[in-house]
This record gives C-alpha cells, sequence and structure tokens, in this order.
C-alpha cells in the first residue's frame, strides 16, 4: 500500500537529510522525513496554542491557577491524549485496509517496507522527536526517566527507515490504546473528580485496555517478532538477493515491498540485541506499570488502601506536608527540611507511570 500521508514528500527536506540516511543506511528516511517534522510541528502547535487557548477558556479557575511548570505538564497530557488517540486509529485503518501488509511472510516482515506502515513509523517517530525536545529542554520538571523514554522510543522507530520491521510499526504502536484513558485519568485528579463514577469507569477502561493490549497482545507480538529476527539471524540476507546473484527475476510479491533490499541488506547480531533487548525491557515495564497502575486507581477508591500510604507518625514526632516536625514536652518544635528532589524524580511523584 502507497503512503496515504495527504502531504507528498517536500524535496528539498528529503535532499537536506539524504546524506544522513546515507551514513546510517535508512534509505526510506527521505521519503518520510517531511511527515516526522510536520507531525512534530503539529504538537508543538497543540501544546503551545491550542491547548493554552482551549484549558484557558474551558476550565479558566483550574488551569489559571496553575505555575508555569505544571501549566507546560498539562498541556503535555493534552498532546499525549491528541497523539495517542489519533495514532491508534490510524494504526487500526492501516492493519485492516493495507492487503499488502496483510500477507507478508516472515521476510517481508523483517525488511519489507510498506508505504502505509511507514507513515504509522513516521508519524510516531515525529510525535518522540516532539518529545525528546520538550523533555530535554524541562529536565528538571519530567526527569532522566521521562528523557530516557523519549530517546530510546525515538531510536527504536528509526530503524524502520533501513527498513527494519517496518511491519510491526503498526502492531506496537496499539501500545498506545491505553494512554487516551490515563491522560483521562490524570486530568480528572487536576479537575477535581478524585473517586467519581467517571474517573470509576475510566480507570476499569484503561486497566482492561492496557492489560488486553499491552500485556496480551503486545507479549505475544513481542514473540513473533523475536521470532522473525531469530529467523533472520539464521539466514543472514533476505531470499531475494540470492535470486538476484543468480540473476533470477524476483517473485512478483516481493517486488514492490522488497525494493529496499540490496546486497548490503542483513541483519546484524548488534541491531537485533538492540531491539529484542528494548522490546524486552518495555515489557517487562509494561508488567510493573500496570500493577502499579492497578495501585493507583484502588488509592482513589478504596480509603483503606490510601490509608496505608500515608506516613505514620513516630512518638515524638509529626508530620506536615512532607516536613519531618520534631516536638517535645514543650510547645517547641524544629522543622526539618524535605528531602531534596532530583532529576529522577520528574514533577509528580504520584502521576502514573510515563506511558
Amino acid at each position: 500500500m502507497k503512503d496515504p500521508f495527504p502531504i507528498p514528500p517536500i524535496p528539498a527536506l528529503s535532499k537536506a537529510v539524504q546524506p544522513w540516511a546515507d551514513y546510517f543506511d535508512l534509505p526510506t528516511l527521505p521519503l518520510h522525513v517531511h511527515e516526522i517534522v510536520l507531525t512534530a510541528a503539529f504538537y508543538e502547535f497543540i501544546r503551545s496554542v491550542i491547548s493554552p487557548a482551549l484549558s484557558t477558556r474551558l476550565f479558566p479557575a483550574q488551569y489559571g491557577a496553575l505555575s508555569r511548570g505544571k501549566k507546560l505538564n498539562w498541556d503535555v497530557h493534552v498532546v499525549s491524549f491528541v497523539q495517542s488517540t489519533t495514532i491508534s486509529v490510524l494504526a487500526l485503518w492501516v492493519m485492516f485496509v493495507d492487503e499488502e501488509r496483510r500477507q507478508m511472510d516472515w521476510e517481508e516482515r523483517l525488511w519489507g517496507y510498506s508505504g502505509a506502515a511507514a507513515m504509522i513509523q513516521a508519524l510516531a517517530a515525529g510525535y518522540f522527536l516532539w518529545d525528546l525536545f520538550v523533555t530535554a529542554a524541562n529536565v528538571n520538571l519530567f526527569g532522566l526517566g521521562m528523557l530516557a523514554h523519549a530517546i530510546s522510543a525515538l531510536l527504536v522507530y528509526s530503524f524502520g527507515f533501513r527498513p527494519f520491521v517496518n511491519y510491526y510499526s503498526s502492531v506496537f504502536i496499539l501500545w498506545e490504546l491505553s494512554s487516551p484513558f490515563l491522560n483521562v485519568h490524570w486530568f480528572c485528579d487536576k479537575l477535581g473528580l478524585t473517586g467519581s463514577r467517571i474517573q470509576l469507569y475510566n480507570g476499569l477502561v484503561l486497566i482492561a485496555t492496557f492489560f488486553s493490549c499491552r500485556l496480551v497482545w503486545g507479549t505475544y507480538q513481542s514473540f513473533m517478532v523475536a521470532c522473525d529476527v531469530w529467523i533472520g539471524l539464521r539466514q543472514g540476507q533476505p531470499s531475494v538477493l540470492t535470486a538476484d546473484v543468480a540473476g533470477i527475476p524476483r517473485p512478483v510479491r516481493y517486488a514492490d515491498s522488497m525494493r529496499f533490499a540490496t546486497a548490503s541488506t542483513s541483519l546484524p547480531w548488534w541491531l537485533a540485541a538492540v531491539y529484542v533487548g528494548s522490546n524486552l525491557t518495555l515489557n517487562s515495564l509494561n508488567f510493573y506499570w500496570f500493577f502499579k497502575m492497578i495501585e493507583a486507581v484502588r488509592k482513589r477508591f478504596d480509603p483503606e488502601a490510601a490509608a496505608k500510604d500515608e506516613v505514620a507518625p513516630t512518638p515524638g514526632k509529626t508530620v506536615l506536608d512532607g516536613s519531618a516536625v520534631m516536638t517535645t514536652g514543650t510547645d517547641a518544635k524544629i522543622t526539618t527540611r524535605p528531602r531534596r528532589r532530583t532529576l529522577l524524580d520528574g514533577e509528580d511523584p504520584d502521576a502514573p507511570p510515563p506511558i
């Protein structure tokens, strides 16, 4: 399937990025770099213009009372909601309408190319590029963990422009199906709807989509891509290259999907290790985040669970707003400084995990 993005490649931009594409062996990058740049610019426009304007109009009291840093965090969640909703719908659409992609064998899934799947990959890369710039510019607010997440995600999706596992771009972006509900959960807390029915129903859907899309679907597809990578490592190169050497015309089914396969196309061990290792790491984090998410939802609706997380005062010591207060037999008290936060903490320690 051809790239359905409504704007064709921009020649000047493609030409500008061509030396980088040649150096890093990313032959399909010039075809989609405009999608990456336009997507990143679109999300920045939402963050800096659309979100402040709409939030001020719809929630003047809540948004207006926020500090500059918390307004930025609010705007980032608006972008996350728009991105996760849009990319999920588009990925599902591609998976249903792209017949060529549906019929790909393991070689095509590993080294093949589909314009529609590459569009999903470029849209995701554009978001992670935007996320990288915002997080790096505000690392004190978001923390080093979010910065590492942005770098890793951008790196992994950039591999698809080799092309490498281009087929799986739509598959793994469906992890984002749970993210709209995660953002709704966050906004419920900020809008004074903690413990409301809206947050309860949303929380149930959030847990269900996270479990089905990330733990069930994600784990199964991670096993499938690991199998494809293992077969590719054993074979070394696509079979169409053997036909090229022998002077035999490529099979018709490979004429378009494998057109970027050249004599240098292979699957190096470092690439397999980085991709599978990153995939396994993210899958492990998904299981960790799932249980943290259940705990976070329970705290909103189970007073006993919330009470257990409160700091129990010890004799001679009380706790006020995170500061330890030493008391004696008199009214005198000495207030100690709260623990200093680090770059690893981010802005909101009680927020759901970054997804």
